[in-house]
């Protein structure tokens, strides 16, 4: 997930452990500048994404061409092959400034006019109860999981069940594609998905105290982005089907 330059949080680890984080093996004060930065890159991203999917959504025009185009479109295929395509440069440059930035950049965008395009449909109230939840879940599995790696407590046992949830989750959503079950399958889903990225969000944050490498820091605000979004777009599916 090669060296870059122009980054004075790059040098190599500290020998100094940190007793508040056990299992911490570097300085803690390189560990805590690259929490920052992952998390600065995070908010960056969710603001932008915020400013083009309201975009998306609000600006009737763009609307009324997405509701008009949406049964014979090729935009949801054209943007879903540009996420795989952009999030596989991504794996193979995100530790190569400044390239890494222009595809974070040019990924995040393609996703926020994705969200865009899922709140176009949703009622505006919909869309708020979403956004208030998910910000109050991130902010408590968050401090929760900053707390709990202070004490101790390893998260890294959820890999292998959050795999396999993830999976079923596809699998899920591949039948409700194909084979659609009505509105009480589609907030399942949506329970479900809340659920597993919930989860996400503390194995992710674990992983960003405790493991993670210093220049892999657009790897892991990638990887709390999806987090994010994909609890919204979770809430969004719960309280989408619930309103119909």
């Amino acid at each position: 997930m090669q060296s870059r330059t122009g980054d004075v949080e790059s040098g190599p680890p500290a020998p100094a452990g940190d007793a508040s984080c056990p299992g911490m093996l570097e300085s803690p004060q390189l560990r805590w500048a690259f929490v920052r930065k992952v998390y600065a890159i995070l908010l960056s991203q969710l603001l932008l994404t915020a400013g083009v999917a309201a975009a998306v959504a609000l600006v009737k025009p763009v609307s009324r061409f997405i509701a008009e185009t949406w049964p014979g479109s090729m935009v949801v295929l054209v943007l879903v092959v540009l996420v795989f395509i952009l999030m596989r440069a991504l794996s193979s440059h995100h530790k190569r400034y400044p390239v890494n930035f222009v595809l974070l950049g040019l990924y995040t965008v393609t996703l926020a006019f994705m969200v865009g395009l899922a709140c176009a449909f949703m009622e505006e109230k919909i869309i708020l109860e979403s956004a208030i939840l998910t910000s109050v879940a991130i902010v408590a599995l968050t401090c929760y999981t900053f707390w709990a790696v202070k004490r101790g407590r390893d998260f890294s046992f959820l890999a292998p069940f959050l795999f396999a949830s993830l999976l079923v989750l596809l699998v899920f959503t591949l039948i409700q594609i194909f084979f659609p079950l009505g509105k009480l399958s589609t907030m399942i889903h949506g329970c479900l998905g809340a659920i597993v990225f919930a989860a996400y969000i503390v194995y992710d944050t674990g992983n960003l105290i405790k493991r993670l490498s210093y220049d892999e820091y657009i790897w892991a605000a990638v990887a709390l982005y999806l987090d994010v979004l994909n609890l919204f777009l979770s809430f969004i599916n719960i309280f989408g089907s619930a309103d119909c």
